[in-house]
């Protein structure tokens, strides 16, 4: 054809692009006659081929139009390619689904109407039985001028005439819009046939076209597929369950029947399966999406696969079950808590169990629970529509009832016996001072008193008691250390007491303020032995324990002596001294220096000094009794 710019100004071109980039390709159908039965599978499927390049081999003898390997086929030309999309013609792709090779026929219409395709069918068809005859066209004009007017005719290879139908003008679209064109013809005796397809309209000035797909399907008896004996041509059913396929169908009592499944994109007949009705038994199916079709065909053709008809396909969606897994099994104690899990199959859930239990938990929790929650629960978990259960026993075992004896206090270092009863297996905790943790009566000798829980056991269910054991403490009195004195001096007794409930008194009581104190004042005039005696409220054995207090004399010091024979005050003489034999007496004179020595051996200075009388004057005395207490000293004087 001469090319036409459609408009010569900008905003031509501006929609021209955006025509060429924004069209989509939108199928619509054009039938003159329906079919009133099934169809069977295309028998001729004419797609142009497909390949690895742009264009596509030559027709040869199908077309007397002129082949170029090129986008823009003059008039009278044609080309076999995969896209199209240049000067004014709609950016389009070839008809066939899922066919990015694929090729379409392209074709730039001769400035006369005439035949531009003719080509015979290899295929034997099936004699005295209707077809269908569809093919795909478009109109590839982006602008408005002569239009494609096409006559498709089915013939006999003598040119007898099968049936025709004409297109009438094809429009311009908005977008690239493939449509299919259709009509129904019948074989006569002869099983082999051609096609004609006839351009009406002149070229020029438009009338450009592409042509792809062209089917013959075989037109029979009608069949209407069932499921469970519905018109449902698409179920789920959950896995493990079974469906029931069958078909109605219209025509004669002497068809032949096949049913199909859909096996890696292609149909395969099921063996043996030659009845109206496929029974899927419970249990066949595996998870996944299923296809079934029922072919039919005079018994007579059936081996022609140009002379079946077929269903529409039914599609049968099986959904896997939830699996729901919970352990067999579970022994509870009386009071103790039930825990159910479920694991393997996510929510919802539903547990029902005894007593009315219900809860839409995964793992729901019985706290306390008592003898009459005993029983089988259940989980059901639903995956879509489909539902699965599964069960758990659930025992319950009474708890011994413990018996336990509260025993009667005792004093530290003795024992008792503990008694408990009421199962067959007991354990004593702590063991401190108990003869034995595991027996129903141990021994308890503990030494301070003791909380004691034994867990009773059946066997099988535990529990515990407490039972406090109370121990005195023992008695222990303690007198204090000995003490010494000067006679006439007081001392505080340091007297104490320990263990519980406790009495005590101190004997002798005389020279005692008071004998039921613990620490009272002694004022004995010469040496005594007290004793501090405790004991018992609770019956215990008590303690005593002495005290000695030691009196000293008190000393007389003279402090003048005459040595002169006249037998008075003649010699230094200290009253009491001899009470302390173990002290030293030392007189000094006023220089220091030491005249005499003696000890508490009762002896008294004579007032010499190396066997003479000392001088008359002041002399000094130093006294150590060597018992703890202060050195005494003081001035001497002698006299003649």
């Amino acid at each position: 054809m001469k090319v036409i710019q459609y408009c010569r100004v900008l905003k031509c071109k501006i929609l021209y692009i955006v025509l060429l980039y924004c069209s989509i390709t939108l199928p619509e159908k054009v039938f003159s006659q329906i079919c009133s039965g099934s169809f069977g599978d295309p028998v001729v499927n004419i797609d142009f081929g497909r390949g690895k390049g742009n264009f596509g081999p030559s027709l040869g003898s199908s077309t007397n139009y002129q082949y170029t390997a090129s986008l823009s086929p003059g008039d009278g030309s044609y080309t076999i390619v995969k896209r199209i999309g240049q000067g004014s013609w709609f950016n389009t792709v070839n008809h066939t689904p899922n066919d990015p090779d694929g090729y379409m026929m392209m074709i730039n219409a001769s400035y006369q109407p005439g035949v531009f395709y003719e080509t015979a069918i290899n295929t034997d068809l099936c004699p005295n039985t209707t077809y269908e005859f569809a093919a795909w066209v478009t109109n590839l004009l982006t602008y408005s001028g002569n239009k494609p007017n096409l006559t498709f005719s089915i013939l006999t290879l003598d040119d007898q005439l099968l049936g025709t139908y004409i297109t009438g003008n094809i429009p311009e679209t908005a977008v690239a819009t493939w449509k299919q064109y259709g009509f129904l013809f019948r074989t006569s005796n002869t099983t082999r046939v051609k096609i004609r397809i006839t351009n009406n309209g002149p070229g020029g000035d438009g009338n450009d076209l592409a042509l792809d797909d062209i089917t013959f399907r075989a037109c029979g008896p009608k069949i209407t597929p069932l499921t469970d004996h519905t018109s449902q041509t698409e179920k789920t059913i959950c896995e493990g369950n079974g469906v029931v396929l069958s078909a109605t169908v219209e025509g004669s009592p002497t068809l032949q029947y096949q049913w199909q499944q859909m096996v890696d994109s292609q149909w395969s007949d099921l063996n043996g399966e030659t009845a109206i009705q496929l029974n899927l038994n419970a249990g066949s199916l595996q998870v996944g999406d299923f296809q079934y079709r029922l072919m039919a065909a005079e018994a007579t053709n059936f081996s022609s696969p140009a002379c079946r008809t077929t269903s529409s396909p039914i599609n049968i969606h099986v959904k896997a079950l939830p699996k729901p897994v919970v352990v067999a099994e579970q022994t509870v104690c009386e009071g103790n808590t039930i825990q159910l899990d479920v694991t393997g199959a996510d929510g919802p859930y539903l547990w029902t169990g005894p007593n009315n239990f219900s809860s839409t938990e995964k793992s729901p929790v019985i706290e306390n629970a008592a003898l009459n929650r005993a029983g089988d629960y259940q989980v059901t978990t639903t995956l879509g529509t489909c539902t699965a259960a599964a069960k758990i026993k659930v025992n319950m075992l009474p708890v011994p009832i413990p018996l336990i004896d509260v025993p009667a206090p005792i004093c530290e270092g003795a024992s008792i016996v503990l008694h408990a009863a009421g199962g067959t297996q007991y354990k004593w905790a702590p063991a401190t001072g108990l003869s034995a943790t595991d027996i129903a009566d141990p021994v308890a000798s503990p030494l301070q008193t003791t909380l004691y829980t034994v867990t009773i056991s059946n066997g099988s269910c535990e529990k515990q008691a407490t039972v406090t054991l109370d121990v005195f403490k023992k008695i222990t009195a303690r007198a204090g250390r000995n003490r010494t004195i000067i006679e006439g001096q007081t001392v505080t007794l340091d007297g104490q007491v320990s263990g519980d409930h406790a009495r005590f008194l101190w004997t002798p009581a005389a020279y005692l303020d008071d004998p039921t104190k613990l620490n009272p004042v002694a004022s004995p005039p010469h040496d005594v032995t007290y004793t501090l005696t405790a004991w018992s409220e609770n019956g215990c054995a008590g303690s005593a324990q002495d005290v000695s207090i030691r009196v000293l004399k008190k000393l007389s010091i003279p402090n003048t002596i005459t040595p002169n024979g006249d037998g008075i005050n003649d010699t230094w003489a200290i009253a009491a001294l001899d009470s302390y034999p173990a002290a030293d007496v030392y007189v000094f004179n006023r220089y220091g220096g030491r005249i005499y020595a003696g000890t508490g051996d009762g002896k008294s200075w004579d007032g010499k000094y190396n066997g003479e009388y000392v001088p008359v004057g002041v002399y000094y005395y130093v006294i150590d009794l060597h018992d703890g207490q202060k050195t005494q000293s003081g001035s001497l004087t002698v006299l003649r």
